[in-house]
């Protein structure tokens, strides 16, 4: 690990100002994420703005029914809230699928939305990636690529969002709280938050440098049966070949999100008009412009079929 200097400031916008000023500079809160690549050379900032002490690792209601989950906000003590629990259950199963009970007392809500979108290509630093070294090229195009991109990708990156929580986060419509160096605040939709690779795989959100999370946003309860279902190669500890969050309600109506598939959370809301006619003709919808890869094909029968798995555990 390279040497860095760190602060602590006393504010968001103290905090978000820190980074602004410094190119090379990062936030720091959990770091279960950041250690590890720093630990790499991946990652090499100069300078950590540590966050923790910034109070920002709260759960409280909000005037329109939802809540109001601080960027702080330890993954574990997210799936345990008892609202979250009863109103927000896709949340709640999403967290405890992913990681370890180790990491999850670490990792914050923040931090987890901020996970870079990776693939082994990535961490390996003798291969070429894009997300690593813009401009080196993309190993994972004509390597092994069972783990990665069906759709929304690029001949530039096929790697794949690796969270849970955010899968659950985007069926819910949840909104993500900034602020700047300047103390400017904004809500972003978390559908516009995560990118696809283009050009600029090396860019995984839309935030702009030194811009802070605050918050996330969950509007009033949807009602309904809560489902996430995740398909790994082995029980624990393992990112989703495919993942399901879905919210299905008493008349066959519902929505949902994939994992696994994606350079973000994968949603086609106009597809969920079909979630009464099963998980075929939804999938029909939500994979139209997949290009797979002769490894990852299968991804497409297995989204179907963890879909389909979803909406029967939701109508018994």
């Amino acid at each position: 690990m390279k040497s860095f200097t760190y602060e602590r400031p006393s504010s968001p916008a103290e905090a978000a100002a820190a980074v602004s000023a410094n190119p090379n500079a990062k936030f720091i809160a959990g770091g279960t994420n950041l250690l590890d690549l720093m630990k790499l050379q991946i990652e090499t900032p100069t300078h950590l703005v540590d966050v923790n002490g910034l109070g920002l690792d709260r759960i409280e209601a909000t005037p329109e029914g939802g809540l109001r989950v601080g960027a702080l906000v330890r993954n574990t003590d997210l799936a345990a809230d008892a609202r979250v629990r009863k109103d927000y259950a896709v949340l709640s199963r999403a967290l405890l699928a992913g990681a370890s009970g180790q990491l999850r007392n670490k990792a914050t809500t923040a931090g987890n939305l901020l996970q870079r979108t990776r693939c082994p290509y990535f961490y390996d630093t003798a291969q070429a990636c894009n997300k690593r070294q813009p401009g080196s090229g993309c190993s994972a195009l004509d390597g092994v690529s069972r783990q990665l991109a069906v759709i929304g990708a690029s001949e530039a990156c096929i790697a794949t969002h690796p969270g849970d929580m955010a899968v659950a986060m985007r069926v819910l419509d949840a909104t993500v709280e900034t602020v700047d160096g300047r103390g400017t605040e904004r809500k972003i939709p978390i559908s516009d938050f995560h990118r696809l690779p283009g050009e600029r795989p090396e860019v995984d959100t839309t935030l702009a440098p030194g811009e802070l999370i605050t918050a996330v946003t969950l509007p009033k309860p949807l009602g309904g049966a809560h489902i996430y279902r995740k398909v790994r190669d082995r029980a624990s500890y393992a990112y989703a070949l495919v993942s399901v969050a879905a919210v299905v309600q008493p008349d066959g109506s519902g929505r949902a999100a994939f994992g696994g598939v994606a350079h973000k959370p994968w949603r086609v809301e106009a597809a969920e008009g079909e979630m009464a006619r099963g998980a075929k003709a939804v999938t029909a919808q939500v994979f139209a412009g997949a290009k797979p890869t002769h490894d990852n094909a299968y991804k497409l029968k297995l989204a179907e079929r963890t879909l389909g798995a979803a909406l029967t555990e939701a109508r018994a």
